[in-house]
């Protein structure tokens, strides 16, 4: 069994109506939000082995505020395909992970997250920024992952739930 994190970056910045979307920043809210997530991530036990994001600012910034937080000494692997993404770009990417890593975090975008969430769970669920899914697989290693697998969403955090 493996466990897959998926986190959609947190709340950005609109501030700078100049700036690319590849390139909006966090807003102050969103690296609180990321601390939140961090904070649970820790306490349930879920500290990833291996990191994924894309390469946009805002999921660059929310990985490593998870990064600060949790002290995490491995290895963050930054993809520009990841922004974006679909589904199946997704699982390719998920396929290369190294197998002695049982939970891997991957931090992304919507709409492509989201249908991750709902094609590998087993319940359809909305992905809000900073929000983060826990799926159980049922694989022993990252290659046999496909878009067919039949997980289970363990948890999904929201951050506006963790502020209660």
């Amino acid at each position: 069994m493996k466990t897959l994190l998926l986190m959609r970056h947190a709340k950005s910045s609109w501030k700078d109506t100049e700036l690319a979307d590849h390139e909006r920043p966090l807003k102050k809210r969103g690296h609180k939000d990321a601390y939140s997530i961090a904070k649970v991530l820790k306490k349930k036990e879920l500290i990833p082995e291996y990191i994924m994001t894309s390469s946009a600012v805002r999921s660059v910034e929310t990985a490593n505020d998870l990064v600060e937080k949790l002290e995490y000494k491995g290895e963050i692997s930054v993809l520009d395909v990841l922004y974006m993404a679909e589904p199946r770009t997704y699982i390719e990417k998920i396929q290369s992970v190294p197998n002695d890593v049982n939970r891997l975090l991957v931090v992304g975008h919507n709409p492509g997250l989201e249908s991750l969430v709902q094609v590998l769970g087993d319940k359809i669920d909305s992905m809000p920024t900073g929000g983060l899914a826990v799926i159980i697989l049922p694989v022993q290693s990252w290659e046999e992952l496909t878009l067919e697998t039949e997980g289970e969403l363990s948890r999904l955090w929201r951050p506006e739930e963790l502020k209660k």
